[in-house]
């Protein structure tokens, strides 16, 4: 099976890893962080699922294809705030993808948040 990297010109790559891969019909995103947009997890969280848009336009799809995110929150106690902003994000979906969120201390950077995603090329729902 071949893979095939995902890139975006210009965007911020903390490690050597790539953003993402297109590999046997499947997306998957590195985990993506926001430390840039500020202290507050609205600010980061609305940051990082717009940098996920962005992957996954350069990958061809939207988040209409998204089938599995992982949230990593620096604060268990931000989970309310960062699943508003979430929710909203995926408001128009009819199918959102499932998904796992749990606290997990000393994020890159200092981040607030993080998040991981996978999609199929094609809409599954």
């Amino acid at each position: 099976m071949s893979k095939e990297k995902i890139e975006v010109k210009g965007a911020e790559v903390y490690g050597p890893y790539s953003s993402g891969i297109k590999a046997g019909g499947m997306i998957y995103l590195a985990g993506q962080i926001a430390p840039e947009a500020g202290d507050e997890i609205t600010a980061q969280t609305s940051s990082v699922l717009a940098k996920i848009d962005v992957l996954l336009t350069a990958a061809g799809i939207d988040r209409h294809s998204l089938v599995f995110v992982q949230v990593l929150l620096a604060e268990i106690d931000d989970f309310a705030a960062m699943n508003e902003i979430y929710g909203k994000w995926l408001e128009d979906c009819d199918c959102p993808p499932a998904r796992a969120a749990f606290g997990g201390n000393d994020l890159p950077r200092g981040a607030l948040v993080e998040i991981v995603a996978q999609a199929v090329e094609r809409d599954c729902c």
